[in-house]
């Protein structure tokens, strides 16, 4: 098996054109133009297989489709601690937002303790996208059952100034305004952001439909 060649026989020329528009830091031509789910089938399918393991250890990838394959593979892993190595190994060479969204380890549900302390690790990376997955991991698996004021705290402490990581502080706050509304609005009455993560959080919380028509009214009236 040659994971390439897999790759190569899903390319959608027209998909790869509008995935190039999508992630415009990323040149065209290292865009395949392989669709999500077919993706997925795949990363299912050679998850246990001997070339798989070779693929995860031969970075970096020269084509984002292998690092949306890698993200994908990583996310099927079923050991936490093999799984979290490979996160690690992986992340320098996450260079879009994309690639960096696509990978939601399902084993990270059964290990929530030890994934915190990970998530406080990469959330204090300097690493534009590391910074942005340990955000996007506390949203993901700390905003529901396990939830806890004090964890608001830990995007509120980030130090990085990059565009994709003030996005995932405004997409963070904004879920937890829908999903923790009272322990949240308090920081946002405080106005705890920066005025643009601040203004971003309020649109899009008044974007969701887990807001309520008197909420979005309130939120309106604390925009910066």
């Amino acid at each position: 098996m040659n994971i390439k060649e897999e790759l190569l026989a899903l390319q959608d020329i027209s998909y790869a054109d509008f995935q190039a528009k999508l992630t415009p830091n990323i040149p065209r031509d290292l865009f395949i133009g392989v669709r999500v789910p077919e993706a997925r089938k795949l990363a299912k399918r050679i998850i246990g297989e001997p070339e798989t393991f070779k693929f995860l250890r031969d970075l970096p990838h020269k084509y984002y489709d292998e690092n949306m394959l890698h993200g994908l593979l990583i996310s099927e892993m079923k050991d936490y601690d093999a799984c979290i190595e490979a996160v690690d190994e992986f992340l320098p060479y996450v260079d879009n937002w994309a690639v960096c969204d696509i990978m939601s380890p399902k084993i990270f549900k059964k290990n929530k303790k030890a994934l915190l302390e990970k998530i406080k690790e990469w959330s204090k990376s300097e690493e534009e996208y590391t910074c942005r997955f340990g955000l996007e991991m506390l949203m993901s698996h700390f905003l529901d059952d396990d939830f806890k004021p004090e964890y608001l705290e830990i995007p509120l402490s980030v130090n990085n100034d990059e565009y994709y990581v003030k996005m995932m502080i405004a997409w963070f706050f904004a879920t937890a305004l829908a999903k923790q509304w009272d322990a949240t609005i308090k920081h946002i009455e405080d106005q705890r952001l920066d005025t643009w993560a601040h203004n971003k959080a309020i649109q899009k919380a008044r974007e969701s439909k887990r807001i309520t028509s008197k909420q979005k009214e309130y939120l309106k009236s604390l925009k910066g």
